[in-house]
């Protein structure tokens, strides 16, 4: 399933990416790339005596994990016209160093465009641990190429 169009998309279709482990090093190039050092996620030491027990992944590194899953999938490499936007985004599980996550993507809707060479493609999208546990849930919106434009 590589490059689909607005048209290819049906309500109800599912798809799963590969999984990916979180690690330490992935929070600490994280923390320097966006400046949060949060000792939540930095310091064991402080992270023991906190409610999780341990360091914990950054929401946003999440986020973007789950993101790059679902890039690797290729649905819309070459169609996507725009990323539209996130809503109902919510942190569902904490993520720690060694979590395997997985990106599950549902298509929930579409939005034709009249008059445009592109349709909305609304998704549900989780990001799952290796336990099963939905740790990020959000709903999605792409614009992606119409095969017929003018149709």
């Amino acid at each position: 399933m590589k490059n689909l169009y607005f048209e290819d998309f049906d309500v109800g279709m599912k798809v799963e990416s590969a999984a990916r482990t979180i690690t330490e090093s992935d929070i600490v190039m994280f923390a320097a790339l966006t400046g949060d050092w949060n000792p939540i996620h930095t310091d064991a030491e402080f992270a023991k005596k906190t409610i999780f027990g341990q360091r914990i992944a950054h929401g946003l590194l999440t986020l973007s994990v789950v993101a790059g899953l679902l890039v690797r999938l290729g649905l819309t490499e070459r169609t996507i016209v725009a990323f539209y936007g996130i809503d109902k985004l919510r942190f569902t599980k904490p993520v720690f160093i060694g979590d395997t996550i997985k990106a599950v993507l549902e298509v929930v809707g579409k939005e034709e465009k009249e008059g445009k060479p592109y349709g909305v493609v609304v998704y549900n999208i989780k990001g799952v641990n290796q336990k099963g546990e939905t740790v990020i849930t959000y709903t999605s919106k792409v614009a992606v190429l119409k095969k017929h434009p003018q149709a």
